[in-house]
């Protein structure tokens, strides 16, 4: 088996574990905010929406791990990278996005004095 072969299996088994990563934690977090539902307890939207948007932001790490995997490691030319670096700014830019969406500030930000880490 030659090592091109290898990496490339690699970064679709990284990529395999973010798709994973994001169905599993949707439908975990999902079947948490059925049971909250059905107690009637408060929050449950907004703790839905945190727990989906961490898995999204797992997953999408794991993606571009696969992505810079596949296209450095395999066959790096001008053109891949471009296109790499196309993929990891929209990503990055969705992971922010999120981010902001999940905690109220920016990833950069540090967390004010009383907030939940969860």
């Amino acid at each position: 088996m030659e090592f091109q072969h290898i990496v490339e299996l690699v970064g679709r088994v990284v990529d395999g574990f973010g798709v994973a990563i994001t169905v599993v934690g949707t439908l975990v977090a999902t079947v948490l905010a059925a049971v909250r539902l059905s107690r009637r307890q408060a929050g449950v939207y907004l703790a839905y929406r945190r727990r989906v948007g961490r898995s999204i932001l797992l997953g999408l790490e794991f993606l571009v791990a696969g992505d810079i995997i596949r296209t450095v490691a395999v066959a790096p030319s001008y053109a891949s990278v471009g296109v790499l670096a196309l993929i990891v700014g929209i990503r990055t830019f969705l992971s922010f996005s999120l981010e902001l969406e999940i905690t109220g500030r920016w990833p950069w930000q540090k967390p004010v004095a009383g907030d939940d880490p969860a």
